[in-house]
């Protein structure tokens, strides 16, 4: 990563964090800011999130000491990673108009997890996220043995969780990121 590349994305990391408060309270900027220094793989991660749309945001840490949780916050679901189905074997089962890629291979490439719905639920109590469109989230392997895959999204005020053939794709569904830093 260049020099200026890593300047650039902590200025835009550090504007949105102070933006957004209700993210992360309780937590400094400078701890932030300090953990991501020299962590090139971290950097490469949020650098991969911001450029597909993601509007990464530190949204909590996992304990006093622990890693700062960095996620997905764009309003909608990252526009550079839709049309994507849930995994590579969904991705192979497609005989015909196959997506680009998966979520699960393009999350992995990228360093990032896709969302549990307990981390998707909490996400949606910061804002309101996937109005128009949806997210895939980890599937549990009984449900994936069984072809499906699991998806949610918000209407109504409410956070709704669906299952879905994990080879099916859409325009208007991705998955949002979650980077432990």
């Amino acid at each position: 990563m260049k020099a200026q590349e890593r300047t650039e994305l902590l200025q835009t990391l550090q504007a949105r964090f102070e933006k957004n408060t209700r993210h992360h309270k309780g937590i400094a900027w400078a701890d932030v800011q300090a953990r991501l220094e020299g962590n090139l793989d971290a950097l490469k991660s949020l650098l991969a999130m911001e450029a597909s749309g993601g509007e990464p945001d530190v949204i909590g840490q996992d304990s006093k000491a622990g890693p700062y949780l960095f996620c997905d916050c764009s309003a909608e679901t990252p526009s550079g990673r839709r049309s994507l189905c849930y995994d590579a074997e969904a991705l192979q089962a497609r005989k015909e108009n196959k997506p680009e890629g998966s979520a699960l291979e393009t999350a992995a490439a990228m360093g990032v997890e896709l969302l549990t719905e307990e981390q998707y639920r909490e996400l949606q109590k910061l804002g309101e996220f996937d109005l128009k469109t949806s997210s895939w989230i980890q599937t549990p392997a009984d449900v994936r043995k069984l072809g499906g895959a699991l998806f949610c999204d918000r209407r109504y005020g409410k956070v709704f969780v669906y299952h879905n053939g994990a080879q099916s794709y859409y325009a208007v569904r991705g998955f949002r990121g979650l980077l432990r830093v």
